[in-house]
């Protein structure tokens, strides 16, 4: 079976129009370990009219060991098979046999300069950048055949080292790709491309786990339930999710210790943490570096940061949308131990995805997707696009006889509503009833009286398996989004 790029569409756009132009092209690419940008960049390239050359950093390699692969590579790409270059002692002598092999040996095509995992080549001594800037900044942007291209699955050293470069590569990125996880719609096909044929539930119900992580769906054994496959990724010695979270924080930033706490104190709560309680939990300074953290865990797609609407409190709020995260904790590490010394029994996830448990955290679970899929929801509530989406929460003070409520998603609009959006995650048709009703009109009235709004309210409905009608449904919801609408492309 070919090697084929599975969906990544907007992604493609940006790589043919680097590839088109004109001039030379500086990408810089990121997104967490497993993501697939190395098979993307690699595929993309691979049948088109050009020179590639790509080196990959070694991990905890020397600058030997560096300089080493990255004579091969120069071999490889520019020279006959058997000719054995000197190797460089520097990463300016390198750059400097690089750019004499580009001149010399590669015609009028283009040269596709890849930098895989740039984070290993550029060590604190190793002067990797230094070399880079000078290179970039005096031979390789004149040349208009050049695309350079970076790589690095730490998304905030790309950002803070080559996107928000102070030296010598300030401005000097033309394109840049955040690389996330497969949307819904791209699971669907991925997995279909992998010959495996699985309902819409049966996928939801995988992307509540993996977050459409195509490495983690490459595992995916055909024949097999959603359950089966957990059971077989996650609660068994060699599964593949049950160490991944010890192995994951540390790849993508330093001081791991630090990013682990304030992923595991915010996903303590459901609704979301203000910045000013997370940092006396954490109990660290505040200030440029604390929120530095944040924003690098939300680059890498583990949290996303919120506002709840007209929050009158100073601050943001921070939630855990990572889905394999949220199930690591809840349910792979409480068991670790046990699973260490013994798999589990085959057939244990089915029995605890029927458990009351399950059915509380799969809509904490769910609400995350749907966070994920907002474009399909906006499209499928018929929301304008100028509408801005946020949350609400009202807790009244204690001894109070008021009743708080908690609005999961809305949509302020421009033409004088709000949409109020409910989520609800079930098996079968959801079934609104009397006492539901009754919960959703005090919930609006709430709303609008603590909002003092002005504007028409609509009520949404987000489901995972649709709703059943009832008389109660007619009345009072406007618009709904089904499982369907979140697997379609948007």
């Amino acid at each position: 079976m070919e090697d084929k790029i599975i969906g990544r569409i907007g992604e493609q756009k940006v790589l043919q129009k680097i590839f088109d132009s004109r001039n030379a092209e500086f990408l810089a690419i990121y997104g967490r370990r497993r993501i697939g940008k190395t098979y993307l960049i690699k595929r993309f390239f691979q049948n088109k009219s050009c020179y590639y050359f790509q080196i990959t950093g070694v991990k905890d390699g020397s600058l030997k060991d560096q300089l080493y692969e990255f004579t091969r590579a120069v071999e490889k790409t520019f020279y006959e098979s058997g000719t054995a270059l000197k190797e460089p002692e520097s990463w300016m002598q390198a750059f400097e046999v690089l750019t004499h092999s580009i001149e010399k040996y590669s015609n009028k095509d283009k040269v596709i300069l890849f930098f895989d995992e740039i984070p290993w080549l550029a060590t604190k001594r190793s002067r990797f950048l230094q070399a880079l800037d000078y290179f970039w900044n005096t031979k390789w942007s004149d040349n208009k055949r050049i695309r350079l291209i970076v790589c690095g699955s730490a998304a905030s050293w790309i950002i803070n080292n080559i996107v928000n470069n102070t030296g010598g590569l300030h401005n000097r990125i033309t394109a840049q790709i955040r690389l996330d996880p497969f949307s819904l719609y791209e699971t669907k096909i991925f997995l279909k491309y992998c010959g495996i044929s699985l309902s819409d539930k049966q996928i939801l119900s995988l992307y509540m786990i993996t977050g459409g992580v195509p490495h983690y769906l490459n595992q995916v054994e055909k024949g097999l339930s959603a359950s089966q496959v957990v059971d077989q990724l996650c609660f068994t010695k060699n599964g593949i999710l049950f160490k991944e979270f010890n192995n994951l924080i540390p790849s993508l930033f330093n001081e791991a210790e630090i990013y682990n706490e304030l992923i595991r104190v915010i996903a303590k709560q459901r609704y979301g943490i203000e910045r000013g309680e997370l940092l006396k939990q954490v109990k660290l300074a505040s200030g440029g570096r604390f929120n530095q953290r944040l924003t690098e865990l939300e680059e890498a797609g583990f949290i996303i940061k919120f506002k709840p609407y007209r929050h009158l409190k100073r601050g943001h709020y921070y939630r855990i949308i990572d889905e394999y995260t949220l199930f690591y904790l809840n349910w792979i590490e409480p068991v670790a131990d046990s699973i260490h010394h013994q798999s589990k029994p085959r057939g244990y996830w089915e029995g605890r995805s029927k458990s009351p448990a399950w059915k509380s955290w799969s809509g904490y679970a769910f609400e995350a997707v749907c966070y994920k899929h907002i474009e399909n929801i906006r499209v499928a509530l018929h929301i304008p696009v100028t509408a801005n989406f946020g949350t609400w929460r009202y807790s009244p003070l204690k001894n109070s006889k008021q009743t708080g409520a908690q609005i999961d998603l809305l949509f302020d609009r421009d033409d004088g509503i709000v949409t109020i959006c409910e989520i609800k995650y079930s098996d079968s048709p959801f079934e609104i009833d009397k006492q539901y009703a009754k919960n959703l009109l005090n919930k609006m009235e709430t709303f609008k009286k603590q909002s003092n709004i002005d504007k028409q309210l609509f009520i949404g409905m987000i489901t995972a398996s649709g709703l059943k009608p009832t008389m109660y449904s007619e009345e009072l919801i406007a618009n709904q989004a089904t499982l369907s609408d979140l697997m379609e492309r948007v």
